[in-house]
């Protein structure tokens, strides 16, 4: 029997969708901040700050909200069993000292899940902004650039990004649908579509784990308990080919993943959106993919584009099979995801 008879042969449901259908969709997915709301999460950030504890180790209850967390148990509903995303837009980022906007915003994260590592350091809140790094250097984490990324899936259950400041031009932030993209497989080419359950490996660009290979055998579509979770960062797949013993990707294996690709990147099927300041946005990472477009930075370094990044774990989330804990460690609801590494201390770098 194959994998692909234990699935349906159409996936159903809200997390099923088209860019088409949502730049129709708006209100579904852009929320604006009231003052109301602005003033609960500064008094709550104000708390936390007077603690004198490092952002690292917030927490829900030492980031007390009066209103705007009814919100934010409603996005973790959406995020997990909704549309999968949702731009929180209006909080007023430049009158903000960035440790005033960076509390706020893990404040936030802490409310819909626990923080992870993003990196070996074991930063929770990560710096999204070109470092001048190579794309072609096998150990460059593609963020780290101004060039064009590709669509992928993070190392956690949820990613959110706050927007400091935008570029001059370009940095759009796009968004597809897994689930649709398997619907679309499923009927013009299940042959290629099962190819992807196979353990293709993923480099892990030199973030290694304790005992663990330089690379990841994840497949890029999972069926687990009645769900199908995606994993995918293509660029990873290809430099994970290096590594002698990784598994070799046959022609059929390429054909598989460039029509994958082909379908993320089909303009009726991704949606595109400006992150302005102040917007924050999450994104269930295991029904969506996410991209950013290449972009052209301002010549002033205090102007240049700057987003900040969480990883989160929420509970009630569902179960991921097991070949995630190569990536994960433990696949426990609500304390998986990241990067551990031997050493890893989690701490929130503000610069």
């Amino acid at each position: 029997m194959t994998i692909l008879a234990e699935i349906p042969n159409e996936l159903t449901g809200p997390s099923v969708w088209t860019g088409q259908d949502m730049r129709e969709r708006k209100d579904d997915w852009i929320v604006d901040l009231t003052p109301e709301d602005i003033a609960d999460l500064e008094q709550a950030a104000r708390h936390y700050l007077s603690l004198r504890q490092d952002i690292g180790e917030i927490t829900k209850v030492d980031f007390p909200l009066k209103r705007f967390d009814q919100h934010l148990a409603e996005l973790r509903d959406k995020l997990i069993n909704g549309i999968g995303f949702e731009v929180i837009r209006g909080l007023p980022v430049q009158g903000y000292a960035q440790e005033m906007a960076a509390t706020i915003f893990c404040g936030v994260g802490a409310h819909l899940g626990t923080a992870r590592s993003q990196n070996a350091q074991g930063h929770i809140l990560g710096h999204v902004r070109d470092i001048g790094a190579d794309a072609n250097d096998p150990n460059t984490r593609i963020y780290q650039t101004h060039e064009r990324q590709t669509f992928h899936t993070d190392s956690a259950d949820i990613v959110g990004l706050l927007c400091l400041r935008e570029a001059k031009e370009g940095g759009d932030s796009l968004l597809v649908s897994a689930e649709t993209i398997y619907n679309r497989m499923r009927s013009e080419c299940p042959e290629l579509l099962e190819l992807l359950f196979d353990p293709i490996a993923t480099d892990r660009r030199g973030e290694i784990p304790e005992g663990m290979e330089p690379f990841m055998t994840i497949p890029p579509f999972s069926w687990h308990d009645g769900k199908l979770t995606v994993f995918y960062q293509r660029q990873y797949i290809d430099s994970a080919q290096r590594f002698s013993d990784a598994m070799r990707l046959k022609p059929a294996h390429v054909e598989a993943l460039d029509r994958f690709d082909a379908l993320a990147n089909d303009p009726d099927l991704y949606l595109t959106m400006r992150l302005q300041p102040g917007d924050m946005q999450f994104v269930y990472n295991h029904a969506q993919l996410h991209d950013r477009t290449g972009f052209v930075d301002w010549p002033n370094p205090a102007q240049r584009r700057h987003l900040l990044r969480l990883w989160l774990s929420p509970e009630g989330d569902r179960e991921l099979p097991e070949v995630f804990k190569q990536r994960y460690g433990t696949i426990e609801v609500g304390q998986r995801g990241g990067i551990i590494t031997q050493g890893t201390r989690l701490h929130a770098p503000l610069d």
